[in-house]
């Protein structure tokens, strides 16, 4: 029987690095994990893509909704992974902005599919750096306040808790951000990890893959007032572009790619908003790419991994999930993908475009 888990966590907290870090320590076990990408928006996503390159497992994906609603969709993906890739470790992601995966994923399995799937406890991801905003310092880091529900109710719904980037802290504040998470939610257990490193890994992915769900309904604020104020100030943005170099002309990728963030965070802090998750995914010549992300308009860009070698043409996957209303957003990446590419003298073709706000008509 396949195990099954699922990793919820705020936008950028590292859901999807995580998955890759886990992934590669059961495959060093001798195990078969498989990945199940999930988002709201349609097939054109960042993280399947990095996933697809990076990760030492086989992939999919469920888009076009969260899989908390997607009940049939989700069983179909988790058994073709049991049957036909005979995976051992399934894992899957909620997109950031979600809650009550808990009650609409695991107990829903447990109801309808009963001993179909053996179901690891519930996971969230915790970024320290948004952590700040709901432990005592109250820290202002330029999201909305609504965010702050958001951000506990990830944690009180969660049995285990991956406080991830810890080798971003000093000693001292990791030691804050463990005491506040293990005395503020009791009911999970918490583990310090860096996915990107690898530290701690191993001991949360066997306490993980190693026990059950406890399968108990956790009260948290689903569907409230203050869930729908939360869902009412994010917006998503998803594009597929082609960005080509004169005949004879080659970029540097990564360059090219600071830059489009660059002008991104000019455009949201010239209108006052902020991006809580920007991400892009560029494939060059050959088996090159770059994958980078940013979690805020005050944050420096991040990459996972670079370009070696100048480009003369780059396939790009952008994402933005975006404290701001859609049809600004819609406005501001659009112009900055086109000065982007002016700037670097390249030809833009796009492939594809959805932006559109939590609660616009059809998404409610």
């Amino acid at each position: 029987m396949s195990r099954y888990m699922v990793l919820g966590g705020f936008l950028g907290a590292g859901k999807t690095t995580a998955m890759i870090a886990f992934a590669e320590h059961f495959a060093a076990q001798g195990k078969t994990p498989a990945i199940l990408v999930n988002d709201l928006g349609a097939d054109n996503l960042v993280d399947g893509a990095y996933t697809g390159s990076a990760a030492p497992c086989c992939m999919d994906t469920i888009t076009g909704g969260c899989i908390c609603y997607q009940t049939q969709e989700l069983v179909d993906k988790l058994r073709r992974f049991r049957d036909t890739s005979r995976a051992d470790v399934i894992m899957s992601d909620i997109p950031g902005c979600g809650i009550g995966g808990l009650d609409h994923v695991y107990l829903t399995l447990a109801k309808n599919y009963p001993g179909e799937f053996d179901i690891c406890p519930f996971v969230a991801v915790a970024d320290p750096e948004r952590l700040r905003m709901i432990m005592p310092e109250n820290a202002n880091i330029n999201l909305p306040d609504e965010m702050s529900f958001l951000f506990d109710a990830q944690l009180r719904e969660a049995e285990v808790i991956l406080l991830n980037k810890i080798d971003t802290l000093s000693e001292e504040k990791l030691g804050e951000c463990m005491d506040f998470l293990v005395k503020g939610y009791p009911n999970a257990k918490v583990f310090a990890v860096s996915a990107k490193t690898g530290e701690g890994i191993a001991a949360a992915a066997d306490h993980i893959a190693g026990n059950r769900a406890e399968l108990v309904h956790r009260e948290i604020g689903y569907g409230g007032k203050e869930f729908i104020a939360a869902e009412r100030r994010l917006s998503w943005y998803n594009r597929k572009f082609f960005a080509k170099c004169e005949a004879g002309r080659n970029v540097d990728g990564n360059e090219f790619i600071t830059a489009l963030f660059d002008k991104i965070r000019q455009g949201l802090k010239s209108a006052n908003r902020n991006v809580p998750h920007l991400k892009a995914y560029a494939s060059g010549a050959g088996k090159e790419f770059a994958k980078a992300s940013l979690i805020g308009v005050d944050y420096d860009v991040a990459f996972d991994a670079r370009f070696d070698s100048p480009q003369s043409d780059l396939r790009v996957i952008l994402n933005a999930r975006a404290a701001c209303e859609s049809e600004v957003l819609d406005f501001l990446m659009d112009g900055a993908v086109k000065a982007t590419c002016r700037k670097f003298g390249m030809r833009c073709h796009v492939f594809f475009t959805e932006c559109f706000g939590m609660t616009d008509e059809g998404n409610d």
